[in-house]
């Protein structure tokens, strides 16, 4: 997918309103969406709730109604309520796949056919009527509601009953409504298009500049629609949460027994808590110093500290397991991508730790080498993904020890060893079985890590990382803000309910907090 380089809409509205925006001469084009004429919205399909008079104007901006169905809106609500940066990202088709070829083709036709209307004579304008009147909803759909200059502005100079008289005597001027179209995109886009906007500027083929101006229209209004999300983010979660409490809410009067699992889940955390802790849990324990403390004192057992364990459970949720929490249902995916995303964070730093030991202080103590170490494994485990690991880790151990040869011989080091090599590549194919004690230790490590995420937060618990950890930093802290994000938004959702459950499960006296979704 396409991500839109920048959150802002247009260039301030009061200087568009101010500067004078008259027709010259000629265009950009857009690709298309949806259809032949479109770019893709992203939002087709997902329901957004009417809460105020902004919500209704992003609802008109993303084109979208009300009508769609209540797993789509619980979806996108909860996307909107667990991201702070959230924003829609425009479709892009894989090139190589059926569906894009057929897009595609169907776009190129579309564009053939408009250049022999245009080539013919006399011209048929047919086409070009459609696009300008597309053109023009979208222009109008980037304007704020203050701008009604503009607004009449856009109206008069593509009122579609003129420029249709226009085209049945032959004289609609498509270079100089082009121009036009251009000095308003101009004046209306985000600084990060003006580049774009300008390159406009010196294509001369009409039928390249309308399918360029159709291109750059999209981004332009996935801006407009990711500044309006942006700017309504406060209300938007708000809303996210009493919509998901409310559906769900509604179900459970309907079906008593819906908390059932969730409360099995919940009693799972509490008798994991109140287990005497595994052999080398105190070592792993340690690595974390104050973080890990807070996020391991055994007393007093209080509802955190029961929800933060169970979350942690789920990333370690067998597939078999078909009670899973009915309460963490829409979020399951997610989480089944974090675990995927911890799993090879796990495998990254254990190839890590493993390497250095064989590369010496001075070659893994250069952080371009390191660097590269983690992008070859990355790129490798990804291309592996669809195997199973042990398989993965062949190939990845084979060129993890061909680049640390390599290495030591280009720095005058003693490279490795025939011995040495095997071993090397033995130990990392190792790295793949759960129980080998390297990655069982960095396992420990990183459950810790998220541990203290959700106790104390992602900056605090990167102060002070577990030994073998600090070489994923960057990427733990992208895994720990996930997951502090997704329990963060399901606790304000059904923080109630996890109360009322865990009332019935801890005694009087452990119970120290009321309300789990001040958390």
């Amino acid at each position: 997918m396409t991500d839109v380089e920048e959150n802002v809409p247009g260039k301030d509205p009061g200087d568009a309103e101010s500067r004078p925006c008259k027709p010259e001469s000629s265009g950009p084009i857009q690709e298309d969406k949806g259809s032949l004429k479109d770019p893709p919205s992203p939002t087709r399909g997902r329901c957004w709730l009417r809460k105020s008079s902004k919500l209704d104007a992003l609802e008109s901006s993303l084109g979208v109604g009300l009508r769609d169905t209540v797993n789509d809106v619980s979806k996108l609500s909860s996307e909107i309520g667990m991201s702070h940066d959230f924003h829609m990202e425009e479709k892009v088709l894989p090139p190589g796949s059926l569906e894009g070829r057929i897009k595609e083709t169907m776009h190129n036709a579309f564009w053939d056919h408009l250049k022999e209307q245009l080539s013919a004579t006399p011209p048929d304008f047919s086409c070009v009527l459609e696009l300008l009147k597309d053109i023009k909803e979208i222009l109008l759909s980037l304007l704020l509601p203050r701008q009604n200059r503009l607004r009449s502005e856009i109206e008069e100079a593509l009122d579609m009953g003129l420029l249709k008289q226009e085209a049945e005597h032959g004289a609609l001027n498509v270079p100089h409504l082009s121009k036009y179209i251009l000095n308003m995109m101009t004046l209306l886009c985000a600084p990060v298009r003006d580049e774009a906007v300008q390159k406009l500027e010196n294509i001369t083929d009409p039928v390249r500049l309308l399918r360029g101006i159709f291109q750059v229209l999209g981004l332009m209004k996935m801006d407009m629609v990711n500044y309006t999300i942006q700017s309504l983010q406060p209300q938007l979660q708000e809303h996210s949460v009493q919509y998901e409490r409310a559906k769900f809410q509604d179900l459970l009067n309907k079906q008593p027994s819906l908390l059932d699992h969730t409360t099995r889940w919940l009693s799972r955390a509490a008798a994991d808590l109140s287990a005497p802790l595994p052999s080398g849990a105190d070592a792993a324990s340690s690595a974390c110093s104050s973080p890990s403390e807070a996020a391991n004192s055994p007393e007093p057992l209080s509802p955190t500290m029961v929800l933060s364990q169970g979350f942690l459970n789920l990333l370690l949720w067998d597939p078999e397991d078909d009670e899973f929490p009915e309460t963490l249902l829409t979020d399951r995916a997610r989480l089944q991508e974090l675990e995927a995303q911890l799993r090879q964070l796990s495998l990254l730093a254990s190839v890590l730790l493993v390497s250095s030991s064989f590369s010496g202080s001075v070659l893994f103590g250069s952080p371009q080498f390191v660097d590269k170490l983690k992008r070859v494994t990355k790129a490798l485990l990804e291309e592996c993904k669809c195997r199973p690991e042990e398989e993965a880790m062949l190939t990845v151990s084979e060129q993890l020890a061909q680049e640390i040869h390599q290495s030591l011989k280009n720095m005058g080091l003693a490279a490795l060893s025939s011995d040495n090599t095997a071993s090397l590549i033995g130990q990392l194919q190792n790295v793949s079985r759960k129980e080998n004690c390297v990655r069982s230790v960095i396992d420990q490590r990183i459950h810790l890590f998220l541990k203290c995420c959700l106790v104390l937060g992602v900056q605090r618990s990167l102060l002070d990382l577990p030994g073998g950890l600090t070489l994923i930093e960057a990427e733990l802290a992208e895994l720990g803000q996930k997951f502090v994000s997704l329990t963060h938004h399901n606790q304000q959702v059904f923080g109630p309910y996890y109360t009322e459950i865990l009332k019935g499960l801890l005694p009087p006296a452990q119970v120290l907090e009321t309300e789990v979704a001040s958390l």
